[in-house]
């Protein structure tokens, strides 16, 4: 399986913790700093992504939910992005294992449909995966761009980005194509109202791979907290980690 955990913190709480898609657990450590005197953290690179690269491991949320599970104790999950989906589908699917959700910018339906307005444009998920095929660096480069838009400060965010995705090597490739086509199938909204953990629900006002409305309608159906972060994009945890561990309050005081 060959999945890569470290362990973060000195606290408490046991927690979980989920990159997104492209990323890695490093990419996590604003929020493990501001959480380190409360919690214990398990932060995972997920398959095919950091030190986890040669895992033979299925990124499918359910599969990838399941093993996590084995490799980690009863614990409060928070996932940002694609991670956010798996961490969802483990609450979701492991209601005795998993204890607490946060989710961070996260949905469960990324592509725009008819019935969903607050999805993202499906073209966009389509090209992502017709790009990753003739320009894999280029693509990347993209994505970076895109998760950096809206943020305060997004050229100095795209910089700090870049320095830090390569950092433990570079995606497989294989799974960067998985986790496109999990973007494009995944729906888990019908699911929501039966959510039986305590969640919150927190995203950056100016993302602009998740719409804010999609993780509003989420927190409701889930009978989850919500909240907006003003100034932040995709990736609010850099520049306001402090504000995230404010939102995610409500769960980590519901552990017992």
């Amino acid at each position: 399986m060959n999945l890569h955990i470290e362990t973060h913190g000195h606290g408490e709480i046991p927690v979980v913790i989920l990159h997104g898609w492209a990323m890695h657990g490093g990419m996590m450590e604003p929020l493990c700093e501001v959480l380190a005197d409360r919690c214990t953290m398990h932060v995972v690179d997920l398959p095919g992504h950091g030190y986890s690269r040669d895992s033979t491991l299925s990124l499918e949320p359910s599969v990838c939910a399941e093993a996590i599970a084995r490799m980690t104790p009863e614990a409060i999950w928070i996932g940002w992005s694609l991670g956010g989906l798996i961490a969802m589908t483990a609450a979701l699917e492991h209601p005795h294992h998993v204890r607490g959700l946060g989710v961070i910018d996260g949905t469960p339906k990324f592509s725009r449909g008819e019935d969903w307005p607050h999805g993202s444009d499906p073209k966009l998920v389509r090209q992502l995966a017709t790009d990753l095929e003739t320009d894999y660096h280029g693509t990347l480069e993209r994505f970076i761009a895109l998760e950096a838009m809206g943020s305060r400060d997004p050229m100095a965010e795209v910089r700090h980005l870049r320095a830090l995705i390569f950092q433990r090597g570079e995606p497989n490739l294989r799974v960067l194509q998985e986790g496109i086509r999990i973007l494009e199938t995944t729906d888990r909204r019908a699911e929501l109202a039966g959510l039986s953990v305590p969640s919150a629900w927190i995203v950056g006002h100016r993302d602009r791979i998740v719409p804010p409305a999609a993780m509003a309608w989420s927190a409701e159906q889930a009978h989850g907290s919500y909240t907006e972060i003003a100034h932040a994009g995709h990736a609010p945890f850099f520049g306001y980690a402090g504000d995230v561990a404010n939102a995610l309050t409500p769960v980590l005081d519901s552990f017992r």
